[in-house]
């Protein structure tokens, strides 16, 4: 008897122009797709249609948070991975789709948040490996790269308090637990008042 190693799984695209397109995940150390009912929930949230919206994955792995986005009609996504495995199927992806408006970065997500222009993102998405150093560093630039009325998603494994935010100047919108994530709409704290 012969024993097939499979190196990959699928996940789906849930909405938008590219709807139902199967996502290949390769098996990489870390890399854990944004689960469908919590990114159909997140796109939910952010609505349906992102037309003129300016988007970056951070820690893309899959492409699961920045495809969706881009079937959903965002002017831009950009969509950063350092992993040489992943990133590779990033690019055949945004070929097979002919996602135009998908930039791909092979590199650091910490550096590419730095070196954003302030305000000029309306949506960072992170989803860093659960067991990476990261969080406080990915939340910081994410904050500073968003504008004023601009989303963070924050994808991990506990729950962030609104005091654990507080020093980043964000705050929860929505959020939820689904498993093993937990998953959190924030904005920056002046965009809650009025």
């Amino acid at each position: 008897m012969t024993r097939q190693h499979h190196d990959t799984h699928q996940v789906r695209i849930i909405g938008g122009m590219y709807r139902r397109t199967p996502l290949a995940v390769i098996d990489r150390p870390g890399l854990r797709p944004t689960p469908d009912r919590v990114r159909e929930t997140l796109f939910n949230w952010l609505g349906q249609d992102l037309r003129g919206w300016r988007c970056l994955d951070a820690f893309a792995g899959s492409g699961a948070l920045g495809f969706e986005a881009a079937s959903r009609g965002a002017a831009s996504v950009i969509m950063i991975e350092r992993d040489p495995q992943a990133f590779a199927q990033l690019q055949r992806m945004r070929t097979r789709l002919a996602a135009d408006g998908v930039t791909l970065v092979k590199g650091d997500a910490l550096v590419q948040l730095q070196q954003m222009e302030p305000a000029s993102l309306d949506v960072v998405f992170l989803d860093p490996p659960f067991d990476s150093a990261v969080w406080d560093a990915a939340l910081a630039g994410a904050a500073r790269a968003v504008t004023a009325t601009g989303w963070v998603y924050l994808e991990s494994p506990e729950c962030w308090s609104g005091e654990r935010l507080r020093p980043f100047g964000l705050e929860t919108h929505r959020d939820l637990k689904a498993g093993a994530v937990h998953a959190h709409l924030l904005r920056h704290r002046q965009a809650g008042l009025g």
